[in-house]
């Protein structure tokens, strides 16, 4: 009868960290027991005002929850005896956020260059954030009336004030893209002498071209939502057929419209989100 001798345990391939490091990594990962405990008072007090100030108020809610609910069976049966018309001005509203997110994506991404800290000099850097920062506090209804009155009604202002819009919102989100790519790349390729457009042509953009695609691709989704809101001022897309309905009582012909623009912004996401797996 032959015996096998046990076998040497095998040595684990995980580095044993020492108590110093264990703890250099918890005070490093871990939020501070005193600023947590004083920040939850903190928000809780921010929270109460804010629903003060608001005039949140559960009980109205309530109350009106019976309104609510006679509103929303008016809504059945939707009536798509119009659908030709509102095919017609859902393709037109998705044109609006075509063209809009392609003008304000180009647009956005000039303006991002010139707002990112690691790319542009602090005297170009500073105004860009601060025309960033005025756009972006500008509702696009008000760019949608601006754009209506220099241009007149239809899909051409709608497209301006959502180009306009789209360089407040979505430049700043591809500046700070550019501002968390890895600066290695760019540290090496500044030692060898190598140019701004260099820079950012092969260290910048191909680390932040997977964001900037994936923000690209929100701003569509939420162009197609605006489009729909700056009908509603004679900007073009479907939002003036919606307002119509609300204001002629029409409430069959206003649950088609919501049905067809919420299967419409369903596909897109669903379109969006398949390109966004592909990417990462």
């Amino acid at each position: 009868m032959t015996t096998t001798e046990p076998k040497p345990p095998r040595a684990s391939t995980t580095p044993t960290l020492t108590t110093a490091e264990r703890d250099r990594l918890e005070r490093a990962f871990s939020i501070p027991r005193a600023r947590f405990m004083l920040g939850i008072p903190v928000a809780v007090i921010v929270l109460l005002w804010s629903f003060a100030g608001a005039e949140f108020n559960f009980a109205k809610l309530g109350d009106g929850a019976i309104n609510m609910g006679e509103f929303l069976s008016r809504l059945f049966p939707p009536d798509f005896s119009k659908f030709g018309t509102i095919f017609a001005l859902l393709i037109e509203t998705l044109q609006m956020a075509i063209v809009g997110t392609v003008l304000g994506a180009v647009l956005s991404l000039f303006m991002a260059f010139a707002a990112s800290s690691n790319i542009a000099p602090k005297w170009m850097y500073y105004p860009a954030r601060w025309v960033m920062n005025i756009i972006r506090s500008v509702p696009d209804l008000v760019f949608a009336l601006m754009f209506v009155s220099a241009v007149g009604l239809g899909p051409f202002a709608g497209i301006l004030a959502m180009t306009l819009g789209s360089i407040g919102s979505i430049g700043k989100v591809y500046a700070e893209a550019m501002e968390s790519v890895d600066r290695g790349p760019m540290s090496a390729m500044q030692a060898v002498g190598a140019s701004r457009r260099q820079l950012i042509r092969y260290g910048v953009l191909p680390q932040a071209a997977p964001l900037l695609v994936s923000y690209t691709l929100l701003l569509f989704e939420g162009n197609v939502r605006g489009a729909t809101i700056l009908g509603l001022v004679g900007a073009g897309g479907i939002g003036l057929e919606l307002t119509t309905a609300m204001k002629m009582y029409d409430y069959g012909h206003l649950s088609a419209i919501i049905i067809c623009i919420i299967v419409l912004v369903t596909l897109i996401d669903q379109g969006s989100a398949l390109i966004r797996k592909r990417l990462t």
